[in-house]
């Protein structure tokens, strides 16, 4: 029995399509429903792929099995030393249309006619994505065929970088101060406080959690702070905010008092959800924080009927306020817009024209997966115009580039236009949770970002364009240094959740299994706890 060489280290998205002939295999037809990569040069280089009419004039003297590589028939299916031909035909994968290669040496759709032929070569179809990966940069030669010709050599397709990944390629980032929208000294120290609470609040949450204070999984924001105070400082008091589960910044943005997110990391009744809702669910009634969600994409649907009350209130009950519809912004991550409710709330949102800005922090990594490695179009905000809806991108370590599309965004949707997509690309400065030894990212990636910080890169803009003083920004600093240990000796200084509130807010009739009819919590109850209450 002779192995012929097709497998390597690598592997084929196809089932092969082959021909059993004497003692080989006749490669020819297994490549030819094939969609292959390098090693079909190297196979072919090497002569281990043969066609037709070299198999039928080998037969009596089979060549030497390459050593590359190895199909291995069934025992069931090996043949006799000379039977007639037997073919074996398993069903193949369809060739991508637009995986034809053309004569100039670049990829384009492939015609009808190329797409009914009932043979291909498997050289002759190779994806954008695979023929940038093969990287020959010589024709290789191939087996004297007529069925075969010389693989013409492919463009390579262009790199696709992350926006602020321009140093990495080997370009300068723009600096901060050039082409930036005007803003007034008021505005820009605004926007410094707020991006300075949220670093600082949570390099102190990583403090506490490790030493003990919080507990189950912490993600911090660190790194992202323009992408929150760009959006959130334009909001008023009814918009509503809707969160993932790093969503500490985002409740600080809309206002909710640094002590009450710090109580609530603590698990303390003094909370800003009494305890009971801990890192990943922030909620604020008062400030219309909806909530932080623990599972991806959770939050989107709540955000979309968020914005449908909104519309209702402003159409059905005229119940709408002097500067238009009230607006939801919904955050999410990268790893979320590969989700089925993403889409669904996207198709939704823009066929009723609702009030709500879809915002995708694109920190280019879910967990520990690139965010170039696991979407098919990297770029998420061509996903708007797929649903009619405005897609716009921006840089997501600047604020002041921030602020200019968060502005507009949320004009429209007060105006009743409908909803805007943005992808802003941030970057992480930590790992996913405080857990995450972040080891997956490459140092140079880390430190290309580090240098892009975006309240290093405001701080600049303020100084340079004469907005405040370095020693103005200095007692901001220093202000918000004093909140933030204020709220750590408020939270650890707080008390515990009594037993009783453990069942409320879970039953809706206040008589039921939560409280008796004596009006008491059962829970309160020493035999409940015990077991051994009569409920």
């Amino acid at each position: 029995m002779v192995c012929w060489p097709f497998f390597a280290d690598q592997q084929i998205n196809s089932r092969f399509v082959g021909t059993v002939w004497g003692n080989g295999v006749d490669m020819k037809d297994v490549c030819e429903r094939a969609v292959v990569e390098g090693m079909v040069r190297e196979a072919m280089e090497s002569g281990g792929l043969r066609t037709s009419a070299q198999a039928l004039a080998q037969q009596a003297d089979p060549p030497t099995p390459s050593p590359n590589l190895s199909i291995r028939l069934p025992r069931s299916l090996r043949p006799s030393p000379h039977p007639p031909p037997l073919f074996i035909r398993l069903r193949p994968y369809p060739i991508p249309p637009h995986c034809v290669q053309a004569e100039a040496g670049e990829s384009r759709p492939a015609e009808p006619e190329e797409m009914a032929a009932a043979s291909f070569t498997a050289a002759k179809f190779l994806a954008p994505a695979v023929a940038a990966r093969s990287g020959a940069d010589r024709a290789p030669s191939f087996p004297a065929s007529s069925a075969m010709r010389p693989l013409r050599r492919i463009r390579p397709a262009r790199r696709l970088l992350a926006v602020s990944s321009d140093v990495l390629a080997g370009n300068k980032a723009t600096p901060a101060a050039a082409a930036q929208p005007a803003v007034t000294r008021e505005e820009a120290l605004e926007l410094y406080e707020d991006m300075v609470l949220g670093r600082n609040f949570e390099d102190m949450c990583a403090q506490m959690y490790y030493r003990g204070k919080m507990f189950g999984f912490v993600h911090l924001y660190n790194g992202q702070e323009a992408v929150s105070t760009g959006f959130i400082k334009l909001l008023n008091q009814p918009d509503c905010v809707v969160s993932t589960y790093r969503d500490h910044v985002h409740a600080l943005s809309k206002g909710v008092p640094a002590r009450s997110v710090m109580a609530e990391l603590f698990g303390k009744a003094t909370g800003c959800c009494r305890g009971q809702g801990g890192s990943m669910h922030m909620f604020s009634e008062p400030h219309n924080v909806l909530g932080g969600f623990a599972f991806i994409g959770e939050g989107i649907p709540v955000a979309t009927g968020a914005a449908f009350a909104a519309k209702y209130r402003h159409e059905v009950l005229k119940q709408s306020s002097p500067d238009g519809l009230d607006v939801t912004i919904a955050f999410f991550g990268d790893g979320t817009a590969n989700n089925g409710q993403f889409f669904e709330c996207l198709n939704m949102a823009q066929l009723w024209k609702l009030p709500i800005i879809f915002v995708v922090e694109n920190n280019l990594w879910a967990i520990g997966m690139s965010h170039l490695r696991a979407t098919s179009d990297p770029e998420i905000w061509k996903k708007g115009p797929a649903f009619g809806m405005p897609g716009v991108h921006v840089d997501g370590m600047d604020v002041l580039k921030v602020r200019e599309v968060a502005k507009e965004a949320i004009d429209r949707a007060r105006r009743g236009e409908g909803p805007t997509l943005v992808e802003a690309e941030t970057y992480r400065f930590r790992g996913h949770s405080l857990a995450d030894p972040d080891e997956l990212r490459r140092p140079d990636e880390k430190s290309h970002y580090a240098a892009r910080d975006p309240i290093t890169q405001l701080k600049k803009y303020i100084i340079e364009q004469n907005l405040a003083s370095e020693a103005e920004l200095k007692s901001i600093e220093k202000r918000i240094d004093d909140v933030v240990e204020e709220a750590v000796e408020f939270a650890d200084a707080s008390p515990l959740p009594p037993r009783s509130q453990l069942l409320e807010n879970v039953f809706a009739d206040p008589k039921g299994f939560g409280i008796g009819p004596d009006g008491k919590y059962r829970c309160e109850d020493p035999k409940f706890t015990q077991g051994t209450a009569q409920v």
